[in-house]
């Protein structure tokens, strides 16, 4: 009997070293397989502003090449028509009025959880390039002071170099407080600055989480005059807006370029996509047709270019139909990186784009909800529902599938569908009130005490750099 229990004692203490060690390996492995994430955006870039649509004077070779090797999206969606309301889904998979930012230049929340954080707390090196507008300050892009209370660094991003809003050729950018001048065109500025820092992260074993958020091709507009040269019949505006657009391209190139050259592109997650709509007062026109521009609710002021390349897991490169959005970067980028629900705030409104790499879907099962300015929208697969009041009662109808200009209004014509999707947009109208007076985080209600935009300039804080700043072009018109 002595003997018996020797074996079983034996055995057990075998299996159990056996069931370490096969764990420590697991997770030994996938702390190797994590993948590393680039996020690259535009700021003001319309939809039908690339070359694989076909553009009428704009050539965009290296977004055309990202898009043949990756996956195309022809329904991608930013979380809303401007820009710092589109920024703060990317970094909470929430509706832009849940976080607190409710137009341009509101402050994003510091009760919220962003992926920047969820990504540093998991082992990521994180790091932040170009425009952030999510501290709360309106006027064209300063540098980002050291002590602000809302810092890429707040939110999760180890080191940054940041402004707070559009930049321009030959910016000063802020280095984790610090003020740095640079020369040349802004779109490369940052991305050489992001392929030093992913350099020297990429000979350590630390996967890494880079976002890179241009300023172009927002206003105003300033273009290297090599970059004008394919646009002399163009207005002065749209000449240099397709000016910096050139440039930006060129950048993405050089980008894709560097991940290669350090051999790290099969593990790297590049994820390309713009903030809002395009601009009405740009020819040639910037939606590819769509109705509406940057500002509106109509797929003009919301559907967006997006390409994400991945080659050792998107390995059949091709075009999908199936309707994502901002809101779908943070659980997508948490299931990658294994990450638990725990790190994200509930309510969530995007979901995991992962299953779309390896197959097609034919259903989106979470309808993309927005919320902007009293307007709102409710994409349901092929169904759209479009209301100028949210608090007003009217809504349009419209399918997508056979009308994506919108041009004819069904509500009267399908009365059940536009039930349907009234009913549901309305709950999740209610869900998103609840979030705005706070309900979603612990103390149920928002501590914060600065929830409203404020005008940089008009700040004491800055005047330091008034005189210094107040002939440069960007500034000029805001200091004078």
């Amino acid at each position: 009997m002595r003997d018996v229990s020797r074996i079983v004692f034996f055995s057990l203490k075998l299996l159990l070293l056996l069931t370490v060690t096969i764990g420590l390996c697991s997770a030994s492995a996938i702390g190797q397989t994590r993948p590393n994430f680039v996020l690259v955006m535009a700021d003001d870039m319309g939809w039908g502003q690339t070359g694989y649509y076909n553009h009428s004077v704009l050539k965009t070779p290296n977004l055309d090449a990202m898009a043949a090797n990756g996956l195309r999206f022809d329904r991608f969606y930013a979380g809303a028509p401007n820009c710092s309301p589109t920024r703060s889904t990317v970094l909470t998979g929430r509706t832009n009025d849940r976080t607190g930012v409710q137009d341009h230049g509101y402050p994003l929340r510091l009760q919220e959880k962003t992926i920047g954080r969820a990504l540093r707390d998991a082992g990521y090196a994180t790091a932040h390039f170009g425009k952030w507008h999510l501290n709360g300050l309106s006027g064209p892009g300063a540098p980002i002071l050291k002590d602000d209370e809302r810092t890429p660094g707040v939110f999760g991003f180890d080191t940054w170099l940041s402004v707070t809003n559009f930049f321009d050729r030959d910016p000063i950018l802020s280095r984790n407080g610090e003020f740095e001048e640079f020369e040349g065109d802004s779109s490369e500025i940052v991305v050489d600055q992001a392929l030093s820092f992913i350099g020297q992260i990429a000979k350590t074993d630390q996967p890494f989480f880079t976002v890179i958020w241009y300023g172009s091709p927002h206003s105003p507009y300033m273009a290297a005059r090599d970059d004008m040269t394919s646009f002399a019949e163009l207005d002065n505006d749209s000449r240099r807006h397709y000016g910096e657009l050139v440039a930006m391209d060129r950048s993405i190139g050089a980008l894709r370029g560097g991940l290669r050259e350090l051999g790290i592109e099969d593990q790297t997650v590049l994820w390309f996509n713009s903030d809002n709509g395009g601009l009405p007062k740009i020819t040639p026109e910037t939606v590819g047709g769509l109705r509406g521009f940057k500002g509106t609710v109509y797929e003009g002021g919301l559907r967006v270019p997006a390409i994400i390349e991945w080659p050792s897991r998107i390995a059949t490169p091709r075009v999908t139909d199936y309707p994502a959005g901002t809101v779908d970067i943070f659980p997508t980028l948490s299931s990658l990186a294994g990450l638990p629900n725990s790190v994200w705030l509930e309510p969530q409104d995007g979901l995991s784009l992962v299953p779309l790499f390896t197959q097609e879907l034919q259903t989106r099962n979470k309808p993309l909800g927005f919320r902007h300015q009293r307007r709102g929208a409710w994409i349901d697969n092929n169904h759209k529902l479009v209301t100028q009041n949210i608090e007003g009662g009217k809504y349009e109808l419209y399918d997508l599938a056979n009308d994506q200009n919108e041009t004819t209004d069904l509500a009267d014509a399908q009365p059940e569908v536009l039930a349907r999707l009234r009913g549901d947009f309305e709950t999740w109208n209610k869900a998103v009130k609840d979030s705005v007076a706070g309900k979603d985080y612990p103390e149920g209600r928002v501590t914060d005490a600065v929830t409203e935009r404020r005008n940089w300039p008009d700040l004491d804080i800055y005047q330091p750099w008034f005189e210094q700043w107040k002939k440069r072009p960007e500034f000029q018109p805001y200091l004078d």
